[in-house]
């Protein structure tokens, strides 16, 4: 059957189908040489210039079910670990021709999703205390919402707005109202109102302002058609549009708090990143972040072999032989060779992959780490 979407299927994934080409080839000639069981250690890091660099590690539970039955043994950080240049994130040790057709899949899944997972702890860390919001399926590829979705969630997002991912994961889900409900009913109030009348309680009261309104008079009709029940008003406003977005939420809200709706919130949307959190924070209760998180930078790691039939071996740019990665009691990082004495304190990070660790865990862990004060954006 012809297949309709662009995207790999979970057995095209494990029967190494999407790995690159040079590692078919390169399994070929070990097989012809008898090598292709060779022993080998090879280690996931992130290689860069730059040593204040920090990112969220995510992707590990599709490592884990990826590498799972497969004659390795793989040790990794726990996922949701913010971790540091040249760090090891991951090492796997064992036969070479068991893995080697899966390193496209492996680094595919590493780098995306901690990327992702980095976007989303950097929107987190710029809000403190505010919510943030995942909007950003809806610039990915379909076939990977529910992996944006649960990156989003570990690297601190509050929730995510695919109801898919609520489903596989408990993921907790949230949802505004589009454009096109208001255009349909034909005002902002009849689009609340009947938000009210049909969803479920427990769902924000979120209300979409500025389809057809100034954003000040948008905002009072939605606070007048539902003052009971509403939440927050939204701002999407275009940006050819919102010109000083910060000086339009305060005129919004000077308008909700002179009207007797102090209680409502101000949830802003559209292009939101880092900086516009910055600008607007002091402002803005809430925000619906969505290419900042979803199209963030990957993860640039690259897995390589630091050793073979037991012999130290790497190429050129690479630190080389066996490594531990340690937490220290001050709670930093320190790469040590494998052999070397571990301080007085320190624990390894390393541990056997768990790919049903649950991505509650992995959240709190991030934003543990974000509290410390150590990352800065």
């Amino acid at each position: 059957m012809s297949r309709r979407f662009n995207s790999a299927t979970d057995e095209e994934i494990r029967n190494a189908e999407v790995a690159d080409s040079y590692f078919h080839r390169t399994m070929r000639i070990l097989r012809a040489k008898g090598l292709e069981n060779t022993p080998v250690h090879a280690e996931v890091a992130y290689k860069t210039s730059n040593p204040d660099e920090w990112f969220v590690v995510a992707g590990l539970d599709e490592v884990a079910n990826l590498l799972s039955g497969l004659e390795v043994e793989a040790r990794a950080v726990p996922e949701g670990t913010i971790c540091g240049p040249h760090e090891p994130v991951l090492t796997i040790s064992g036969p070479y021709g068991a893995f080697a057709e899966h390193e496209t899949a492996i680094l595919g899944f590493l780098c995306q999703a901690s990327g992702v997972a980095t976007g989303a702890a950097r929107c987190r860390l710029a809000a403190g205390d505010k919510p943030v919001i995942s909007f950003g399926a809806r610039r990915m590829h379909p076939a990977i919402t529910p992996m944006i979705e649960r990156s989003a969630y570990l690297g601190g997002c509050d929730r995510v707005a695919v109801d898919l991912a609520v489903q596989r994961m408990g993921i907790p889900a949230t949802g505004t109202l589009p454009h096109a409900l208001v255009l349909i009913l034909g005002s902002t109030a009849e689009a609340a109102k009947a938000f009210d009348e049909v969803i479920e309680p427990e769902v924000p009261r979120t209300i979409l302002i500025d389809t057809f309104d100034d954003e000040k008079f948008g905002a009072l009709l939605a606070a007048r058609a539902i003052p009971d029940s509403i939440y927050a008003v939204r701002l999407d406003t275009p940006g050819n549009r919102r010109g000083d977005f910060r000086d339009l939420m305060k005129e919004v809200r000077w308008e909700l708090d002179r009207h007797g709706y102090e209680h409502v919130k101000i949830f802003a949307s559209g292009g939101i990143d880092v900086d516009y959190i910055l600008h607007l924070n002091d402002v803005c209760d809430a925000y619906g972040v969505g290419g900042a998180i979803a199209d963030a930078p990957m993860i640039d790691y690259s897995l390589d072999i630091v050793e073979v039939n037991g012999e130290d071996r790497s190429k050129r740019g690479k630190r080389g032989g066996r490594k531990r990665l340690l937490l220290m009691p001050d709670g930093s990082h320190r790469v040590v060779p494998a052999d070397a004495p571990t301080p007085e304190g320190a624990r390894d990070l390393l541990q056997p992959l768990d790919p049903d660790a649950p991505v509650s865990a992995a959240r709190e862990r991030v934003l543990r780490q974000l509290a410390s004060g150590r990352y800065t954006l």
